[in-house]
């Protein structure tokens, strides 16, 4: 048998999601001549297409936090991304909804956002009855910097300014491993047309494969990769009407917003993510969480109609910290992290990931550059 071809390139992004399509295209606009891995059938079929489609306005994060900066600073810059190049997207709004005993929490969370840039408004019992109609809650804030957004036509648009730019994007290319070598980097690239691809830089923006992709690069310092869990989350579609025309969230719960209402872009609603913790990932939806779904939406919608949600898709985000332990930030790794030149490792990207895309690509540059 033949030994595997081996080839060239500049740069390399592993992984097609959202992220890494938007670093991609950041960088073959720089003129750099980039290379797209991908080990699915098609770009985005991983997190960026299991996901709530949600421009986040960036409540609840840590002040300084990565996290913070990059959802505030991305939230901007993708609704202008999308204005100019007529994406659909739609600023509709957001409400976070409280019980009596909860209302502690919307204070907090209203400090947190002006801490982080985020003007939000508090309202009382009255009027969020005059504003929602048919919801239940003691207060509520809204956030009118939330939105929703299509990510597909997102990332279509970023394939084809990277296209255009000169990078190129080649699918069912899983990477199975990395070797360090003294001039670049030396790629083990499995599928249908096994290889070897020789580069001076790569980003590691693989998703859930970050941390596995990181364990098999021969030279990577092992203290510098991460324990990695798997937070899966359910969704649930609502059949037929409803009176909802902006996104409705309960309080935030350990690993994750609480189960909230989101619309898409043609006014559909849905209803998710929970958060179980699992093993590995697995997309499976069970009906019967729907039991689960209707007690905790019937607290702040009691007319909910439990006959009408239907199983939609799983999403698992790939977490940092586990149920019960403190918050984790995202992990953007350059050189001055693992000593690695001209590498970036991206970890615990799960959300705001999609509202952040294009300020994590700003990021990833700078860190090449530098």
């Amino acid at each position: 048998m033949a030994d595997p071809e081996i080839y060239q390139a500049q740069t390399v992004v592993v992984g097609a999601g959202v992220v890494g399509l938007a670093i991609a295209r950041k960088l073959a606009q720089q003129g750099q001549e980039v290379l797209v891995l991908e080990a699915g059938d098609r770009f985005g079929e991983g997190i960026s297409s299991r996901n709530s489609e949600v421009v986040h306005g960036g409540l609840y994060y840590p002040e300084h936090s990565l996290k913070a900066l990059l959802c505030v600073e991305g939230r901007q810059a993708l609704y202008d991304y999308c204005h100019t190049r007529r994406l659909p997207v739609r600023k509709c709004g957001k409400w976070v909804v409280a019980g009596e005993a909860e209302a502690g929490q919307l204070v907090r969370i209203r400090e947190q956002a002006q801490k982080n840039g985020v003007e939000l408004e508090l309202v009382d019992k009255k009027a969020v009855a005059r504003k929602l109609p048919g919801v239940v809650a003691g207060a509520a804030l809204h956030s009118p910097e939330t939105g929703i957004i299509d990510s597909h036509a997102l990332m279509l648009a970023l394939l084809g300014e990277l296209e255009d730019a000169g990078g190129q994007l080649i699918c069912r290319a899983p990477v199975v491993g990395i070797v360090t070598e003294t001039d670049g980097y030396r790629l083990e690239v499995a599928g249908e047309s096994p290889c070897w691809l020789k580069t001076e830089q790569v980003v590691n923006s693989a998703g859930l494969g970050a941390v596995p992709l990181a364990s098999c690069w021969k030279g990577m310092p092992e203290q510098q990769i991460p324990r990695q869990r798997y937070a899966r989350g359910v969704y649930f579609s609502y059949g037929g009407k409803h009176p909802f025309d902006s996104l409705v969230y309960p309080v935030p719960e350990p690993g994750g917003l609480g189960i909230h209402l989101t619309l898409d872009l043609a006014g559909q609603a849905r209803f998710g993510p929970d958060v179980e913790w699992v093993d590995t990932p697995d997309y499976r939806v069970d009906p019967a969480r729907a039991q689960a779904f209707t007690g905790s939406i019937s607290r702040w919608w009691p007319a909910l109609d439990p006959a009408r949600l239907q199983p939609a898709y799983a999403g698992i985000r790939p977490k940092l910290h586990g149920p019960n332990e403190s918050f984790a930030d995202f992990r953007i790794d350059g050189p001055e992290s693992h000593g690695l030149p001209g590498v970036v490792h991206l970890f615990g990207i799960e959300s705001p990931g999609l509202t952040a895309s294009l300020a994590i690509a700003n990021r990833v540059a700078g860190l090449l550059r530098e």
